[in-house]
Formats: structure tokens, C-alpha cells, sequence
């Protein structure tokens, strides 16, 4: 087992405004994020260690944040259109898409692209979750036992897919994904 401290062993180092700028610099360059994700990371820091700054920690922390974003490392629009496209890649509906760019805290006008660009590709999305998890024309052999198919269109529901799409999908025969995947634009 790892020789580790426990949390309250571990010594509070003193943060200043400088290395909180430094500390914000260092997290955008490592991850895509979102301005709210940036302040609750930088917050979280400050909670963590002793602040001597000159001014308030919170006001350091909005100040660090506003500079990320006029040097145009933090962008929430362009956040919310990547994040959402990789959420849609993977199979994960619109529901899904919404509910993550509210908690990554993105508000509704920088994130109205994004939902609107997984709302047409939907189709496509829920072809290739049913694709990955074997739902559907994709799978081996079709499902007639009506506990099971409900579990498919709940694994539908928890992936962000409107049930209506779901049951359709799952209506199709195995095999018969051609005129789907036509419908949706897919190869």
C-alpha cells in the first residue's frame, strides 16, 4: 500500500494572486474548460491553501478567470460546440448534451449551437449507440421478450435519446440497418 497522508496532514501552502494566475495558465493549457469550470477549480484551490493575496481570494479568482478569457484561452462557446460534438460522436442524445453543458456552466445562448447542432444529428447518434450496444438492427437476433426491450429503451433514456427514437430504433429488424443509416446521413 502507498505511503500517502491523509488530507488534514498535509501543509496549507500560501497562494497569492500571482501563482493563481499561474495555477489558472497551467489548467487551460492542460484541459479544455469552460469559465465556470476554470472559476470552481481555482476556488477549490484557494479553499485549499492559505491565501495572502492583497485582495479578496473570490475577486482574485474573477480576476484570474477574466483574464484566461480576454486572452481568449477560456471560450465557452467554443467549449460548448466540442464538447457537445464529442458527446454526440459517442452516441449521447441531446438530453444528455444539455445537462452536461448546464453543468459545466455554460449558459443557454453560448450553449444554443451546440444544442442545435446535436438536435439535427440525433438520428445519427442513437444509430451509433444502438450500434455499440448491439440494440436493434444491430443485434444478433430480434428481441421479443417485452422486459428486455424496455431495458433497451431505458438504456436509451439514460443515454439522452427521446423514447420515440428509441422504440423505432429497437422496431427494426436485425440487419436491417441500411435504410436507417441511409436516413441519417451514415455510410
Amino acid at each position: 500500500m502507498a505511503n500517502r497522508r491523509a488530507p488534514s496532514d498535509r501543509t496549507r501552502r500560501p497562494l497569492d494572486a500571482a501563482r493563481l494566475d499561474e495555477l489558472a495558465l497551467a489548467y487551460v493549457a492542460r484541459f479544455a474548460t469552460s469559465r465556470a469550470k476554470l472559476t470552481r477549480y481555482l476556488s477549490r484551490k484557494i479553499r485549499e491553501s492559505d491565501w495572502i493575496g492583497a485582495m479578496d481570494g473570490s475577486a482574485a479568482c474573477a480576476a484570474a478567470v477574466a483574464k484566461m478569457d480576454r486572452l481568449g484561452f477560456v471560450d465557452d462557446r467554443q467549449y460548448a460546440a466540442m464538447r457537445g460534438a464529442a458527446m454526440t460522436r459517442r452516441g449521447l442524445g441531446v438530453r444528455r448534451v444539455t445537462a452536461q453543458l448546464w453543468i459545466d456552466g455554460i449558459d443557454s445562448a453560448d450553449s444554443a449551437e451546440a444544442v442545435e447542432a446535436a438536435t439535427g444529428a440525433a438520428l445519427a447518434a442513437a444509430l451509433g449507440f444502438a450500434r455499440r450496444r448491439r440494440f436493434g438492427p444491430y443485434a444478433a437476433a430480434m428481441v421479443t421478450d417485452p422486459v428486455l426491450r424496455e431495458k433497451q429503451v431505458a438504456a436509451f433514456a439514460r443515454a439522452g435519446h427521446s423514447l420515440t427514437l428509441a422504440r423505432r430504433i429497437l422496431a427494426a429488424a436485425p440487419g436491417d440497418a441500411a435504410a436507417l443509416d441511409e436516413e441519417a446521413g451514415l455510410d
